[in-house]
């Protein structure tokens, strides 16, 4: 009744024989630094515990002065070509990588409503005064260049929902260049919502302030949660009217306009390459990826002749490893698109995410999916399905053997991503050492989650902070969570398994159980409706919740008081179950 492949639910890719060709070892520790010396885009990540202070800076070390700061645009000028045609009107944009774009400045009053103290001092190198002058305000929002800035706009293309979409493109995000810090990082730093570009298409290059809210706060939460994520430095708002038609009904209004500036390690997206291949522009396809890897892909020799390969195959392992993490918490991206997937393999663009509450496979986050395509449940093999479109990408410059190795190393996909579910689910159980029984036990209490509707996770959460004796005497008072689930008819069932389970663990205490699960079960995830209530009250110009939910979630495995009286873990209001968040943004 508990299979396992119904029961490991986020894993709908069936499992198929994995032949390790080209594929890296995998590691078998549940921390997202067991990855680092292969995933350059995922070391600045650390686990839930050490994520706050990898960097320890002396404040006197920090620049003060933002004439001091500067960027640099001439790797990517010389490297890759730059489109002949200046200008932001949009136009189908041939042979290049990128097209010159200059910013268009909000309409003031300008105001800083959101800044990550993290971002700014520990990537950066900026005290935090900074962000308090009036040139952060105009530098963050596309009114004065950076010193060494060349603004460009990325063109890429993508599949999306499916089908080629042909030419797409960084529609209302300039790059400013690349700032080197003191630890040696070399960071991309982007403006989104600064204005048109050649790749805007129809819209109008801006961005509103509940898209933004959301953007900032959602990727420094993913960030704490140890999750690959890009980053956010800033949020400015405006005044300036911008029209949206948020749920495409008709319904058009006036909302003010806003600019998120965002740092990556690269915004080079699966996309990036396939614009190239479909357009048989080959040669600047190859030359794209020799500038990937030797740049963000150190361990693969750029005279290896299998280079192409390799580079596949470690997008392949760490595209499932951040799958499995978005699992982990109850990530849905919304929109995963191949113009989205990031060859970092970190999340980006963040658009109608949301965090599952009631578990459920099905979990849409976008109103605007109506076939359920992005579904939470589907995202593992979505993920292959991008895959497969960066594999067709890749084929100009493949030989045929190698084509044939590539389709091997794809169809080990399914097992990377199953073995990483299953050790991060063991995790959150605090389960030690294996157990051949420990998948079913796994499904088992994800098919009762789901029958009961019970919370995502509130539950893993709840049954990290429960003694055994507890949990023996199905004594949950003020866990509404575990109380849900106790009300299955199987639950006392699934129960004794998991205490006769967690019994055999030798030189284990409750304790260390207690703290091991508490690591990596969050107390607080940005759900959808605290993201809607800081939103409300944001278009309002209060931003209160707005600064209390980025403090809040910046340590959310620890309990805080704060976040305890304003509802953050407890059972989410009536009307949050009304919400609807759309690709409008």
């Amino acid at each position: 009744m508990w299979s396992t492949c119904t029961a490991l639910v986020f894993a709908l890719v069936a499992a198929s024989s994995f032949t390790p060709a080209y594929v890296l070892e995998l590691c078998q520790n549940i921390s997202p630094e067991c990855h680092s010396d292969h995933n350059t885009a995922s070391n600045s990540q650390s686990s839930s515990h050490t994520v706050k202070s990898k960097w320890t800076l002396n404040a006197s070390s920090l620049m003060h002065d933002l004439n001091q700061f500067r960027v640099s645009c001439k790797k990517l000028l010389e490297a890759l070509p730059i489109d002949k045609v200046d200008g932001n009107f949009v136009r189908t944009v041939k042979n290049c990588i990128f097209s010159k774009s200059i910013p268009t400045p909000l309409k003031g009053p300008l105001r800083l409503t959101a800044a990550s103290k993290d971002v700014i001092e520990g990537i950066l190198d900026l005290d935090a005064s900074v962000t308090r002058s009036g040139d952060f305000l105009h530098y963050a929002s596309g009114g004065r260049l950076l010193p060494g800035s060349v603004p460009l706009a990325h063109r890429y293309g993508g599949h999306q929902f499916g089908y080629w979409a042909g030419q797409l493109g960084d529609g209302r995000a300039h790059f400013l260049g690349q700032y080197s810090n003191k630890k040696g990082e070399v960071w991309e730093l982007q403006l989104k919502g600064s204005g048109k570009t050649p790749y805007s298409r129809s819209g109008d290059g801006r961005a509103v302030i509940r898209s933004s809210v959301r953007e900032f706060l959602c990727s420094e939460a993913m960030h704490f949660l140890g999750v690959p994520t890009s980053r956010a430095a800033s949020l400015i708002v405006s005044e300036e009217p911008v029209l949206r038609d948020q749920f495409y009904n008709g319904n058009v209004k006036a909302e003010r306009g806003a600019v998120v500036l965002r740092l990556a390690k690269s915004w080079f997206r699966i996309g990036s390459l396939e614009i190239l291949s479909q357009s048989g522009e080959i040669n600047l396809l190859r030359k794209l990826l020799n500038f990937v890897i030797d740049e963000h892909f150190p361990f693969i020799n750029p005279d290896n002749p299998e280079k192409y390969l390799v580079f596949f195959s470690t997008v392949v392992n760490e595209t499932a490893h951040l799958i499995a993490q978005w699992m982990s918490v109850g990530f849905a991206h919304g929109v995963c698109n191949t113009d989205n997937f990031s060859l970092l393999s970190i999340t980006i663009d963040y658009g109608p995410f949301g965090f599952m509450e009631s578990y459920n496979p099905n979990f849409i986050p976008n109103t605007s999916d109506d076939e359920g395509r992005y579904s939470i449940g589907a995202q593992a093999n979505v993920g292959l399905l991008n895959l497969e479109k960066l594999l067709v990408a890749l084929i100009p410059v493949l030989t045929q053997t190698q084509q044939k190795q590539a389709k091997i190393i794809l169809k080990g996909y399914a097992n990377i991503y199953q073995m990483r579910v299953h050790q991060i689910f063991k995790a959150k159980l605090g389960l030690l050492g294996e157990d051949e029984d420990d998948n079913d036990l796994i499904a088992f209490l994800l098919k009762v989650m789901e029958d009961t509707e019970s919370d995502f996770t509130m539950t893993f959460r709840e049954l990290s902070e429960v003694s055994a004796k507890q949990l023996l005497n199905k004594n949950f008072t003020q866990m509404w969570a575990l109380d849900d689930l106790s009300h299955h008819k199987h639950f006392s069932d699934w129960l004794n398994k998991y205490l006769f389970r967690l019994s055999r663990q030798q030189d284990d205490s409750d304790l260390d159980r207690q703290h091991r699960m508490k690591n990596v079960n969050p107390r607080y995830v940005l759900r959808n409706w605290m993201a809607e209530s800081a939103i409300r009250k944001a278009e309002r110009n209060d931003f209160s919740e707005v600064e209390l939910l980025h403090h809040i979630l910046s340590s959310p495995f620890v309990t805080q008081e704060t976040a305890e009286e304003a509802g953050y873990a407890a059972r989410p209001p009536q009307w949050a179950s009304r919400l609807k968040v759309s690709c409008s943004s």
